[in-house]
């Protein structure tokens, strides 16, 4: 059973590792997009000004909402997991 938990542990390790180095290397691109080439110096003229007015969309605050809301909702169901695998580990000691 200790040899299950700790090829779970790795896995858990190696997945995270994974999925960070994944959302790093989507992130470099448009890091990279960003720098101006030649020193910033271009032999093209720069484009006019142009001003776009957003039509609906969601404001900020529901977005923070949404953002909260999704939090807690993860913070609950954390919980009671935790508290369903704390009386699954009760149940066994005592029957076992």
């Amino acid at each position: 059973m200790h040899r299950i938990q700790r090829i779970r542990r790795v896995t858990a390790i190696a997945a995270g590792l994974v999925l960070t180095w994944v959302g790093l290397a989507g992130a470099a691109p448009a890091a990279f997009a960003m720098i101006p080439s030649h020193g910033g110096i271009s032999d093209t003229p720069a484009p006019a000004a142009t001003r776009t007015v957003v039509v609906g969309g969601m404001p900020g605050w529901q977005i923070a909402l949404i953002a909260v809301g999704a939090a807690l909702l993860a913070a609950a169901l954390t919980a009671l997991a935790s508290r369903a695998r704390a009386a699954h580990r009760q149940l066994a000691a005592s029957a076992g």
